[in-house]
């Protein structure tokens, strides 16, 4: 089984320099590149001087995550795709569980292995902590991560879990899913769009699974702060495409009118804290939905969309109003 281990870098060369060396060192049998997305820094340069035997494939233009790695992966052969953040420093055999994980589930097309703070170690990380659940508003959250709440590590997720969607942190996909799927949404930017697919995928009828065996360390925020307008902007725009697209249209539209009054709440918050910036994104978010609404509408696909969702009704209930900041709290699994 050919394993291709993919880096998007666009200006990331400080990034490379000190990341690079792990993924090198710890994937042994994997194949290496990094697609550029059209960097105005000397990442190229520095990358054809300083590693060789690294792959690169130079995109023409900056089109975001999405775009990116659809263009990227076009140039590249593999059974299996390894998406992984160039702020991600991984650990000696962190291949050898993801794959032998698809050696032996055959039904498995997408995998995450454990995201760990590098910053604090024994934290998990807010982008896919230990494998991502969607509540029964489409809200997404994780197991070790509930917005902003982040658990300590203390092997209480070392386990095989079937998820609902893989963090594109670092994300193993068979390759052949991936081009059955059409790969990323280019219409999210960036932000969710690795939600959208895990969420058409298991609309397919595949399965998304978490590896805890496997760690990773991931620093975070080297595109986008977790609290930046930008990204305020894209994670809310983002949520009501997936929703648009990937669920029964009777159930989405009620779904919809939900969200834009909770976003509405959000934006409210927002003001209450002083934070003008991201209840305006809020704002730009819903006008921008509003407008692709129609296109969005036309992307649904004709499969059998998924209805079953983690047993948690409201993240949101659950967590500002009740306060609970553990998943085990949260569900029984």
């Amino acid at each position: 089984m050919k394993i291709a281990v993919v880096i998007l870098n666009w200006n990331g060369e400080s990034l490379l320099k000190k990341f690079l060396p792990s993924v090198i060192a710890h994937s042994n049998g994997a194949s290496i590149y990094v697609v550029d997305n059209a960097s105005s820094d000397s990442s190229v340069t520095f990358l054809k001087t300083n590693f060789p035997n690294v792959g690169i494939v130079e995109n023409t233009a900056n089109g975001g995550f999405a775009k990116g790695y659809n263009d990227g992966l076009k140039h590249i052969e593999a059974d299996i795709f390894c998406l992984l953040n160039s702020d991600v420093e991984v650990t000696p055999n962190w291949l050898e569980p993801i794959l032998e994980m698809f050696h032996t589930t055959p039904e498995a097309a997408i995998v995450q292995p454990k995201i760990l703070d590098l910053n604090r170690k024994d934290y998990f990380e807010y982008a896919g902590a230990a494998g991502g659940f969607i509540d029964r508003l489409g809200y997404p959250f994780c197991r070790g991560r509930i917005f902003q709440a982040l658990e300590k590590d203390k092997g209480q997720y070392n386990d095989i879990k079937e998820v609902f969607w893989a963090t594109g942190a670092c994300m193993f996909i068979r390759s052949d899913v991936f081009n059955s799927l059409s790969g990323f949404d280019e219409d999210y930017f960036a932000h969710q769009e690795e939600i959208d697919l895990c969420w058409r995928a298991k609309n397919s009828g595949h399965k998304v699974f978490y590896v805890g065996k496997s760690h990773v360390y991931h620093l975070g925020g080297s595109t986008l702060a977790n609290m930046n307008p930008k990204k305020t902007f894209l994670n809310f725009r983002n949520s009501l495409y997936s929703i648009t697209k990937n669920l029964p249209r009777r159930k989405a539209l009620l779904l919809i009118f939900i969200r834009l009054v909770l976003d509405g709440i959000a934006a409210l918050r927002f003001v209450l804290q002083l934070k003008w910036e991201h209840c305006f994104a809020i704002l730009k978010a819903h006008l921008s939905f509003y407008s692709n609404f129609r296109k969005m509408y036309k992307k649904r696909e004709k499969a059998n969309f998924i209805l079953k969702y983690h047993s948690t009704t409201s993240i949101v209930w659950s967590h500002f109003v009740h306060h609970i900041k553990n998943f085990n709290i949260l569900v029984k699994d």
